[in-house]
């Protein structure tokens, strides 16, 4: 049998560590460790805390645990580091898109093909599922993240990759959404192979990143966006030095050197249970300015870190991706306005937008739609390119690429830099 009460105080012990160790990396601009090499580390570090251990018993006149015992009190501390409970057989499986629940016996599940199911109970009460994302939020990222009734909120990226969000106490029960990434390394290719993305589209794309275009990727939630940002990233360059910023570790950028030998991962901190430490987006935004980058990517746009973003793309540091959400790729500027409203800065919207003319390239809408011509399949694809053009009182911008025949995005318009497409292997077709 296994001691749990030894298991919880070890995996706390190799937690600990580990957290430190991460945050040593990261302050001595090492590379973040890949899943593979933190879990090497961990199995380093459980036997050293139980060799700790062992010694501290034989000094106490006590009997040391026996070569069995160890090996299952190491199993269970790796898994209770690196696994989900009951959740893992989900996360285990490909087919898994969502997972929302709603207290621990009202678990749904989404699946890739479009369809819905309920599934069975993560947890045997609220309080061990709530106790399962507190040990999750402790070693996940690079700060522990408080889950109480002092801080009902958490977002954070799961060792898998997928992103946890999660609330407490202003729901009836413990509400989880997971969002699974199941294209963790991803190119354009692969999206222009899953219809995502058309051949014409891919190689533009292909040659706006080359160009060193900023680009905003905009959609809906559970559009797609951030695996578009991660096949655009991954046509960057190795040579260069990329910056991450992001509120909950979620792009792995990092975990693949031989794609990005270079990157640092910013992650917002949240202030501790005093209300201090707290380093917001755009504070991190504008300490990636200062850290050498080649190009800045900020994960998702949510708040008023737009500002701070929108200068950094103006300042020389070209080639900037991001994500935001919006309705339509029009809509984007407005919602760019309204975030730039509540930042310090108070900037009116006609100030706004011309940053925005001077900052952003491109604006690369994504849709999420079931096509019930396919028996209700769920399609992702982008289906609108804009170009911004400049200001006149208010962004224009032309629809270089337009919804065709099926939604998905086609040659509209001509490109204004097309020289500098071309230059990088862009020949355009259907204008």
């Amino acid at each position: 049998m296994i001691d749990h009460l030894l298991v919880k105080r070890f995996r706390q012990e190799v937690g600990d560590r580990l957290a430190h160790q991460r945050r040593l990396d990261q302050a001595n601009g090492l590379p973040a460790m890949t899943g593979e090499d933190e879990r090497q580390f961990a199995r380093a570090l459980i036997s050293q805390v139980l060799e700790e251990h062992a010694r501290n018993e034989i000094g106490l006149g006590r009997t040391p645990p026996t070569v069995e015992e160890e090996e299952a009190l190491a199993a269970g501390i790796h898994a209770a580091l690196f696994g989900v409970g009951r959740l893992q057989p989900l996360l285990d499986d490909a087919q898994v898109e969502n997972i929302d629940i709603n207290g621990c016996d009202r678990v749904f599940v989404s699946y890739a093909d479009g369809q819905e199911a309920m599934h069975d109970p993560v947890a045997e009460s609220d309080d061990e599922l709530v106790e399962l994302i507190q040990i999750l939020a402790a070693y996940s990222g690079l700060s522990s993240r408080p889950f109480d009734t002092a801080n009902p909120q958490l977002d954070l990226r799961l060792p898998d990759g997928s992103r946890l969000s999660a609330v407490m106490d202003v729901t009836v029960r413990p509400a989880i959404s997971i969002r699974r990434a199941r294209l963790g390394k991803v190119f354009l290719s692969d999206l222009v192979g899953n219809g995502t993305v058309g051949p014409d589209l891919g190689r533009f794309l292909s040659a706006a990143v080359a160009a060193r275009k900023n680009i905003m990727i905009a959609g809906s939630t559970n559009a797609g966006k951030t695996t578009l940002l991660r096949a655009l990233a991954n046509e960057i360059p190795a040579g260069e030095r990329l910056i991450t910023v992001e509120r909950a570790l979620e792009l792995g950028l990092d975990q693949f050197p031989e794609l990005h030998p270079n990157v640092v991962a910013f992650e917002q901190r949240l202030p501790n249970s005093e209300g201090q430490g707290e380093i917001s987006m755009a504070e991190l935004v504008r300490r990636s300015l200062r850290m050498n980058p080649s190009r800045v990517i900020v994960g998702e746009v949510l708040g008023d870190e737009i500002v701070t973003m929108l200068n950094a793309m103006t300042q020389g540091n070209d080639g900037s991706l991001s994500t935001i959400h919006a309705n339509s790729s029009m809509e984007v500027f407005n919602r760019i306005a309204t975030y730039a409203l509540q930042a310090g800065e108070r900037l009116p919207i006609d100030a706004t937008h011309m940053l925005i003319a001077g900052a952003i390239d491109f604006v690369v809408f994504v849709e999420k739609r079931n096509d019930y011509h396919r028996g209700g399949t769920l399609r992702r694809y982008v289906s609108s390119v804009r170009e911004v053009n400049g200001c006149d009182g208010r962004v224009l911008s032309s629809e270089v690429f337009a919804p065709g025949p099926d939604g998905s995005a086609v040659p509209h318009a001509p490109v204004s830099c097309l020289d500098e497409l071309m230059a990088h292997g862009y020949t355009p077709g259907g204008w």
